[in-house]
Formats: structure tokens, C-alpha cells, sequence
């Protein structure tokens, strides 16, 4: 599949089964979050690999998580919670720990983060593998960083879920061109603040 194909055809898969991601695709997996822009070449991200019963530990946390927060929250919200890890066979933590460095503000790092994220989705899709990118509350709350031993700095971009599609994705409409406005030819239409 070349690059064309799979960003045309990438859609997010809710519903995920066994089997996830073998050793030699995670490999594939993590090398091509490892290749996005990276301005300054920091190498910001933090991947984690949670699979097995690391996944049941993760949902306790998140439930603890929303527990602190808001300590009234029913019971049965929280079983929902530590379930949402298991809803496929294995998760990608794709965090970022800025770097001080005067030439790449840490908004920079953060997307450099996200840029890492999509080219994981994309590589899984190339793989067959189908992949969910989730955040919520989870994704900010400073416990559950801390439980990934992420340190305070540390910012988590993406909860990406992955294993066989389960079910076909569901087909998004055609996406059309995107609006732009091509300032090189209306040079015209360009004018300094000063003018």
C-alpha cells in the first residue's frame, strides 16, 4: 500500500479483537512514529507499550483517576473506566517530554507528538492492524502520567488502540479539498500590516 492509499483509506476501527500487533510490527510501528518531523531533532515522544494485564493495572489507575476528581462518581462509571483499556488487545501511549531548547517552543514538541501519533496510525493500517486514536480526560490527568511514570512535564498526546478489526470500520464521507486560499497567485490580495 503506498502512502497515497492509506492516508485515502485509514479509517478509525472502534471495534478491536485479539490478535494485536506481533513483535516485528510493533518495530515497524515504533520506528515509524519515530521518523515525524521533529524540529531540532529532541526526540520528544515516549512510547508505551501496554498490553496484556499491564491493560487491566491502566484502567485501574484511570478509574482512581476519576475517583480523585470527582469522588461521587457511581460505581458503575467507574467499572466503564477501568474497562476502557480492554477494549483492544493492546495500547500506544504516545506522550512527550518537552526539551528546553530555545528554537523549538514545547507546542512544537507536543505536535511533533501528534505528527508521531498519525504516522503510527498509518503504518498500522499499512499493517492490516486496525487503530483507534483516544484521549479524554485520562489523557490529561497528572496520576495517570505519574502511573506511566511519565515525569510532571511529560504530556500524553494519544491513547492509541490496537488489534484486528472486529468489525468493518465505518466509512467516512469523501472528504472533499480542503479551503485555501493560494496567496501566490493573487499576490495582490497580500497586504503588510503596515499598508
Amino acid at each position: 500500500m503506498d502512502v497515497f492509499e492509506a492516508i485515502d483509506t485509514r479509517n478509525s476501527v472502534s471495534a478491536l479483537t485479539e490478535p494485536g500487533p506481533t513483535d516485528s510490527q510493533w518495530e515497524i510501528l515504533l520506528r515509524a512514529g519515530a521518523r515525524a518531523p521533529d524540529h531540532g531533532r529532541l526526540r520528544p515522544w515516549r512510547f508505551l507499550i501496554v498490553r496484556g494485564e499491564a491493560r487491566e493495572l491502566l484502567g485501574r489507575v484511570m478509574a482512581e483517576a476519576l475517583r480523585a476528581k470527582k469522588p461521587d462518581t457511581p460505581e458503575e462509571t467507574l467499572e466503564r473506566e477501568r474497562r476502557k483499556p480492554l477494549r483492544a488487545p493492546a495500547l500506544l501511549v504516545v506522550a512527550v517530554v518537552p526539551v528546553p531548547h530555545p528554537g523549538a517552543p514545547e507546542i512544537e514538541q507536543i505536535l511533533a507528538g501528534g505528527a508521531a501519533a498519525q504516522n503510527i496510525l498509518l503504518a498500522a493500517h499499512a499493517l492490516g492492524l486496525g487503530a483507534i486514536w483516544r484521549t479524554g480526560a485520562p489523557a490529561y490527568d497528572a496520576d495517570v502520567a505519574r502511573a506511566l511514570s511519565l515525569p510532571e512535564e511529560g504530556r500524553i498526546v494519544a491513547f492509541i488502540y490496537l488489534g484486528a478489526p472486529g468489525a468493518p470500520a465505518k466509512s467516512r464521507a469523501e472528504a472533499g479539498p480542503p479551503s485555501a486560499v493560494d496567496w501566490g497567485a493573487t499576490p495582490r490580495d497580500f497586504r503588510l500590516p503596515t499598508e
